[in-house]
C-alpha cells in the first residue's frame, strides 16, 4: 500500500488559501459556454444545451432542496460528529460527497490543519496527492489514489481479477474499445482490429457485451466506501449510446444482488491496489461469459444520478452517509 506524501508548512498556507478562494467562487464560475455546449473547465467535458439538459437541472434541484434541508436540519441541531476538510479544492453540491458529508452530520470546515477528516479531492485524472499539514490522529481519504486514468485502472483490475481487460491494438483481432485515458471523456468507440498505428492518449479495451432486455446497456456503478461497495445504481442506456453518460433508467441496488461475494473481493482488490477509499467504480458484467469488468474509477463521482428517482437518491445517500460516518466520522464523545 502507497503511503501519502507529507507536506510542509508552505502547503498549510497554500490549503487555507485555496480552499477558501473555491469555497467564495459562485458555481457558473466552473463552466463557460462554448460553441452550443457548456464546458466544465476543469476536466474540459462538453455538455450540449438541450431540453434535456434543462429537465436534468430541474430533477437536481429538486434533490438538492432535500440536501440543504438536511445540511439546515444538523446546523440547527449541531453538529456531533468530526469536522472535515477537502483539499485542494472544495465539491460542489452536486458532488456525491456533499450531501453524504451534510447527511452523515459532519461538519464542513476550510482549515485542513485542524479538520478532523482531510479527503483529497481533484477532478484531474493524475493528481499531486502531497498531504498538506494536517493534525496528528487526521483520518486521510483518497490521498494514496493519485492515477485513474484507463490503463491504470485495467492494470489494477487485471491484477485484482487475475484476467485482462487491456488488448493490444495492434495485435487484437476483431472489436475493441478505444477510450482517453482522461477522466469523464466519454469518447469511447469501437474499432476493428488490429490497428497500423494507435492513437496517443488512447487506451484500448476488450468490448464488453452488457446488453440486457430491451436493446439496453446496462452499468453497475459500484459506490465504495472505505474501499468496499456499499450500493449500486444499475445505469441503464440505449445500445447505440453506451459510452455517454445519458441514462434512461437507474435502479438502486445491494451489491450482493449484483455480485458474487467473489467478485466482491475482486473490487475490494482494486480499490486497495488504486487507493480508493471513496468514490465509484464503473462494472461492466459481459453477457457471454459472465465475468464482470473494471472499466472505470472516479474518486470525485458525481451523483446520485439524476434518471434515479427522488426516494431513491435519498435512500442511497443515506446508506452512503451511514457507511462513511462508521469509516470515517464516529461521533465525538
Amino acid at each position: 500500500m502507497r503511503r501519502p506524501r507529507q507536506g510542509g508548512a508552505g502547503h498549510e498556507a497554500v490549503c487555507a488559501r485555496g480552499v477558501e478562494w473555491m469555497s467564495d467562487r459562485l458555481w457558473i464560475t466552473d463552466f463557460k459556454y462554448d460553441d452550443g455546449a457548456m464546458l466544465v473547465k476543469k476536466t474540459g467535458h462538453r455538455v450540449p444545451l438541450t431540453f434535456s439538459l434543462a429537465h436534468d437541472i430541474f430533477t437536481w434541484f429538486c434533490f438538492y432542496f432535500f440536501a440543504q434541508t438536511w445540511r439546515t436540519w444538523r446546523r440547527v441541531t449541531g453538529h456531533k460528529r468530526p469536522t472535515i476538510a477537502f483539499y485542494p479544492d472544495k465539491p460542489r453540491p452536486w458532488y456525491f460527497i456533499w450531501p453524504v458529508t451534510h447527511v452523515s452530520g459532519a461538519k464542513l470546515i476550510d482549515d485542513v490543519a485542524t479538520a478532523d477528516i482531510v479527503m483529497q479531492f481533484d477532478d484531474s485524472t493524475e493528481t499531486d496527492n502531497t498531504v498538506p499539514m494536517v493534525r496528528d490522529g487526521a483520518k486521510l481519504v483518497n490521498f494514496t489514489c493519485d492515477d485513474i486514468s484507463k490503463s491504470t485502472v485495467a492494470a489494477a483490475f487485471g491484477e485484482a481479477a487475475g484476467y485482462s481487460l487491456s488488448v493490444d491494438p495492434t495485435t487484437h483481432q476483431g472489436r475493441m474499445v478505444e477510450k482517453s485515458e482522461l477522466n469523464a471523456a466519454h469518447d469511447g468507440r469501437i474499432l476493428e482490429g488490429p490497428l497500423d498505428t494507435p492513437l496517443p492518449g488512447k487506451t484500448y479495451q476488450r468490448l464488453v457485451d452488457n446488453e440486457i432486455e430491451g436493446g439496453l446497456v446496462e452499468d453497475l456503478r459500484c459506490c465504495i466506501v472505505a474501499g468496499s461497495p456499499v450500493i449500486v445504481f444499475r445505469k441503464r442506456r440505449p445500445l447505440e449510446r453506451r459510452f455517454l453518460n445519458e441514462n434512461v433508467q437507474v435502479l438502486l441496488d445491494e451489491p450482493r444482488n449484483c455480485y458474487t461475494s467473489d467478485e466482491i473481493a475482486v473490487i475490494e482488490r482494486f480499490a486497495a491496489s488504486i487507493g480508493l477509499d471513496w468514490g465509484g467504480v464503473d462494472v461492466l458484467r459481459d453477457r457471454s461469459s459472465g465475468r464482470i469488468y473494471i472499466v472505470d474509477a472516479n474518486k470525485t463521482d458525481m451523483g446520485p444520478p439524476v434518471a434515479l428517482k427522488l426516494g431513491a437518491k435519498l435512500r442511497a445517500t443515506r446508506r452512503m452517509a451511514q457507511a462513511f460516518a462508521v469509516a470515517f466520522a464516529s461521533k465525538k464523545r
